[in-house]
């Protein structure tokens, strides 16, 4: 694949992977992208993960056309992207390694060499010129890992982002791009919001016309829909309006609670109501979903003096990640003493500009006329 007229795409598509990172569900593999500039000086960006080795250095070598490379830059040291360096290093061992000072202190612990002996070390505002193409470091730290850099070609005006735009899904499956780059952000990138948007700073200042990530598609058209919804991610904003209802349930008591809210609110007019069984739904979905909406409400069940394993695992993902800026309603459910509100409360108290609601639906066991009024003053109050 060409991206330009002298940058060629030499990445690989992951069928086989069923959780990335070990927990992230990819029905619809993954892509680990790769990039070959071909100049009078030619880099190659990244590698790809350890059980495509041969595949990647054989695309390589049909884009190279006999050619040799002098530059591997590396840009992430995850290993889905740098297993292959100490392949490359050893099939051109003349080519020299560039990244930045943290990559080359992990390179010594990933492979017991740091490549002292054959590589540039680079930080932000670096250049390094290929001959027509001239390449910028930017410096990307926590973005999401702490080494990290982007590059810049002036010259082509393509923007490599590392994992940067990145989503699940491999290049070869056809899918909208959002569900799948919001799922990968918050999931994977979510809690480094104020790094996002430090680099999306930087970035303003470039004229992008292609943006290359180490996983996904390559972005051509329309960059300020990717760039917008980037910062909105970045700053904890709404991106939809609409209300988000989250629940445990142990004999259907409380998934009966949340149902009728549901249909409470979308009676009264709200755009979009999501409902997540925490459950049996994939948990990085509705850690989506929490992060999509602005409002949220919570409904479980108190267990052991505490709150219900799946939404005590959820409130965790939420305030790993930063969870902010959120009206929070909250239905609790509890046979003889329930107190799940009180304690997701003290669960979010970390968590910045979240307004809880006046009305907390308080349930004994089943619902009776006075949860059904609550129910009704809670979907009111949402939709304020």
């Amino acid at each position: 694949m060409n991206i330009t007229n002298d940058i060629k795409y030499i990445g690989v598509n992951d069928h086989k992977v069923d959780l990335f990172e070990g927990q992230y569900d990819v029905p619809n593999g993954m892509a680990y992208n790769s990039y070959v500039i071909i100049d009078e000086k030619i880099a190659v960006m990244d590698s790809v993960d350890k059980n495509f080795g041969d595949e990647w250095l054989g695309n390589l070598k049909d884009a190279l056309g006999g050619a040799k490379p002098d530059y591997l830059i590396v840009q992430h040291m995850e290993p889905d992207h740098s297993a292959n360096i100490t392949a490359f290093a050893d099939a051109y061992p003349d080519a020299v390694i560039v990244s930045s000072a943290k990559s080359f202190d992990m390179m010594k612990n990933f492979f017991g060499t740091d490549f002292a002996d054959r590589r540039m070390i680079v930080k932000e505002g670096d250049t390094l010129s290929l001959g027509k193409h001239n390449l910028s470091f930017v410096a990307a730290p926590m973005v999401h890992w702490p080494e990290v850099i982007f590059t810049y070609d002036s010259t082509d005006k393509v923007l490599f982002s590392a994992d940067a735009f990145g989503k699940f899904g491999a290049l070869d499956v056809d899918e909208e791009w959002a569900c799948e780059a919001r799922r990968y952000y918050i999931g994977i990138v979510g809690k480094y919001g104020a790094q996002v948007q430090s680099v999306l700073k930087k970035a303003a200042n470039l004229d992008i016309e292609t943006i290359c990530p180490l996983h996904g598609p390559i972005l051509t058209e329309n960059l300020g829909y990717y760039i917008d919804l980037y910062n909105t991610w970045s700053s904890y904003g709404v991106e939809s309006e609409g209300v988000n209802i989250a629940y445990t349930s142990v004999y259907g008591h409380t998934k009966e609670a949340a149902e009728m809210l549901a249909a409470k609110l979308t009676e009264k007019g709200c755009v979009k109501v999501a409902v997540n069984d925490l459950a049996r739904e994939d948990m990085a979905e509705c850690v989506e979903d929490a992060f999509r909406y602005g409002k949220i409400v919570l409904a479980t069940t108190t267990y052991n003096n505490d709150v219900f394993p799946f939404m005590k695992e959820f409130i965790n993902h939420l305030t790993e990640r930063n969870f902010q800026n959120k009206t929070v309603g909250i239905i609790e459910n509890g046979s003889w003493a329930p107190t799940a509100a009180k304690t997701i409360k003290s669960m979010l108290e970390g968590c910045k500009n979240l307004t809880f609601t006046d009305t907390t639906v308080s349930i004994k066991s089943a619902l009776n006329d006075t949860n059904m009024a609550q129910l009704d003053a809670l979907a009111d109050e949402m939709l304020k």
